[in-house]
């Protein structure tokens, strides 16, 4: 099976290589890597601290693993933290993330690569967040008696994993000195498959980032000035999420419209300004031009998370993409009701929101207008599906504290500063 996974690995890279000739994230995959050793050996040198290091494979599973790195940071500030992305969507964001001390690209994975990146980095100990595991990564950090860590978790039984060829993925995850996983299910499945790495149920970390972020204070006098009781915050959003919004506008006039798109490039602005004639850049605003119209959108990075405190229910993006929609625990800590679109299966929050009527999936223009009116102009009702969304996220945070707590009992934080 080694075998193949080399040749999967070889075929990814020829496969990346003839795409960054038209595609900007493949490009970006390959130039983020050039000489990425030797530049990795060049800021680590002469470092004595202990480095925990930290992999998140994209955007998303950095939010996951976020709230570790500044605890960990905050709590045991002589330990140094290198963060590694593999995807450009990660990476790209993140790269000046100043709670890291490093932030790379992870070097594609293979069995000369994995030994040079473990003998330059000397980890203290390894943290895999959510999903991404590699083979030579793994085995290396198993053969150095480097513990490492997969946490936040969750395994469904239509993952590769578990599939035809499973078996060799399956070695990987045997690996680890210890699973946290998100829920009971993905336990189950483990243990029927006959992992041999300790799991624990770690719950996810979003929970206590969303917790802290809303408790933080923010004031904003644009957002705020634009923002009244009916309001609805779209955060995220891609172009197949915008239609639907569309649809709203077009037959509710008393309607505001606080969308934050995921991708903020010139294109994709000037398309959302096409289908809301009267939207303005929350950048113009800043620099004077008064919003009269109904729509504000919101072209920077970084304040979605807060923004979706203003609402009075809330619309979260990416449910018409693969990948799945974007973090609902952002507008759910709140006390947000919120909609989003179709694809949301590896959403074990989204689930629950629907069962307790706190969330609202739909997969075109009529399901969005449908379900908006039965779930938003009932104000009681309303009321309650908010209260119950807030009281979802505030019972379910505490991973961090576990997680933190397991690497003092297990003595892989101290504060010995050797």
């Amino acid at each position: 099976m080694v075998v193949f996974y080399n040749l999967f690995l070889l075929l990814f890279r020829t496969g990346i290589q003839i795409s960054s000739l038209w595609n900007k994230k493949a490009s970006q995959w390959i130039s983020g890597r050039q000489n990425i050793l030797f530049r990795l050996e060049q800021s680590l040198k002469e470092q004595n601290a202990a480095i925990v290091w930290v992999h998140c494979a994209s955007l998303g599973e950095f939010e996951q693993g976020r709230e570790i790195i500044e605890r960990l940071k905050k709590t045991y500030p002589h330990y140094k933290v290198l963060l590694t992305f593999f995807s450009p969507s990660g990476y790209e964001i993140r790269k000046n993330y100043k709670g890291a001390d490093w932030v790379f690209y992870l070097p594609l994975d293979g069995p000369v690569t994995s030994e040079t990146f473990l003998e330059i980095v000397k980890p203290r100990f390894a943290i895999f967040v959510k999903y991404e595991s590699w083979h030579y990564y793994l085995k290396g950090l198993q053969n150095r008696k480097i513990p490492a860590f997969l946490i936040c978790a969750v395994f469904t039984p239509n993952l590769s994993f578990f599939g035809p060829f499973g078996f060799f993925l399956r070695t990987m995850l045997d690996r680890y000195t210890h699973i946290f996983v998100q829920d009971i299910a993905s336990k189950t499945l483990l243990e029927k498959y006959d992992i041999k790495a300790p799991i624990t149920i770690g719950g996810d970390t979003r929970f206590d980032r969303v917790v802290e972020i809303s408790n933080s204070p923010f004031q904003d006098s644009v957002i705020e000035s634009f923002c009244n009781e009916n309001t609805i915050v779209a955060g995220s959003t891609w172009k197949e999420d915008e239609e639907l919004l569309e649809a709203l506008f077009q037959i509710e006039d008393d309607i505001k419209f606080l969308i934050a798109p995921h991708e903020i490039n010139e294109q994709h602005l000037s398309s959302i300004e096409t289908r809301f004639p009267d939207a303005v850049r929350y950048s113009n605003a800043l620099n004077g031009q008064p919003v009269t119209g109904r729509v504000l959108i919101v072209d920077t990075i970084g304040m979605l998370s807060k923004l979706y405190r203003y609402g009075n229910f809330t619309y979260v993006g990416g449910g018409f993409n693969k990948t799945g929609i974007h973090n609902i625990l952002e507008a759910a800590v709140y006390g947000k009701v919120v909609f989003f679109g179709p694809i949301y299966w590896l959403s074990r929050e989204a689930d629950y929101l629907i069962k307790i009527g706190s969330a609202y999936t739909c997969s075109n223009k009529e399901e969005f207008l449908d379900k908006y009116g039965p779930a938003i102009l009932i104000k009681d009702r309303l009321k309650l599906k908010n209260k119950n969304a807030k009281e979802y996220v505030f019972q379910n945070k505490g991973a961090t504290d576990l997680l933190i707590h397991y690497f003092e009992g297990n003595l892989l934080l101290t504060n010995d500063s050797n």
